[in-house]
């Protein structure tokens, strides 16, 4: 465990930021009055989760490799710290719903079927917690493996 303190302690921060992200988030009304605009905006919270992988396998290689890595090392540093923001992922949802923005889904669905995006049955099966629990564990283990592969790539020294 001490030799993926590191992955964990990132993997806790990246929760802490994605909640205060879902704040912003609702403060800004894209969980409500401007939700037209809440599928162009949230996709800006990448830039943080790519940041947060930065500052993460940068302080792997720092404090624990030393400044030496490969690709390797900093490969598996990411999967590792995906896999920890994978677990904590369906708490966050369920944190998000339940007590930040607990009208988000209803609202998503009446935004989704009233403007013809999708039909009533469909977007209640997608705009749900148990779907949105499966997205968040899939999107971070898929996402995290293909940004911990180019960080590493970025952040190895021999």
């Amino acid at each position: 465990m001490k030799n993926y303190a590191i992955e964990i302690k990132w993997g806790i921060i990246f929760f802490v930021v994605s909640l205060l992200w879902m704040f912003f988030e609702k403060a800004m009304g894209w969980h409500d009055a401007l939700i037209s605009q809440h599928a162009m905006y949230t996709n800006f919270f990448g830039l943080l989760a790519i940041a947060i992988y930065l500052f993460a396998i940068y302080d792997k290689r720092k404090n624990y490799f030393q400044g030496k890595m490969t690709w390797k090392q900093g490969f598996v540093s990411g999967i590792i710290l995906s896999i920890v923001v994978a677990i904590l992922s369906p708490l966050g949802q369920y944190i998000t719903h339940e007590f930040i923005t607990p009208d988000y889904f209803e609202n998503a669905i009446a935004y989704s079927t009233e403007n013809s995006r999708m039909e009533q049955e469909d977007a209640e099966a997608y705009f749900n917690l148990q779907s949105y629990i499966i997205q968040s564990v899939s999107g971070a283990l898929m996402m995290g493996v293909v940004t911990s592969a180019i960080v590493a790539l970025i952040l190895k020294r021999k």
